[in-house]
């Protein structure tokens, strides 16, 4: 049986408030993305782990590590975000 842990981002936009899911490989596909197309440090993702990945403590150390990777990419594009990010946040479906 596989397993997987979801991640839930809660995005906020001026009055708007909404929720995404996503896996780990979702943020990898991301990341690749943005560092083909933005350049972005292909270190800033936090690595993949394989052992003890669904254990409670890496659970949480990750949702850490995903959220401080979300707000950096948010900073680093303050204006416009990139269509694969705007796409991940669900943008397209809350905001005009």
């Amino acid at each position: 049986i596989f397993s997987f842990q979801v991640y839930i981002i809660q995005v906020s936009v001026g009055n708007y408030q909404w929720t995404v899911k996503h896996r780990y490989s979702d943020f990898h596909d991301l990341h690749e993305k943005l560092v083909s197309e933005k350049k972005i440090d292909k270190n800033l993702l936090p690595p993949k782990k394989i052992i003890g990945k669904n254990s409670k403590s890496l659970v949480e150390k990750r949702q850490k590590e995903l959220e401080v990777y979300l707000q950096t990419l948010l900073v680093k594009f303050p204006v416009t975000a990139p269509k694969v990010l705007s796409h991940f946040l669900h943008f397209h479906l809350y905001v005009s």
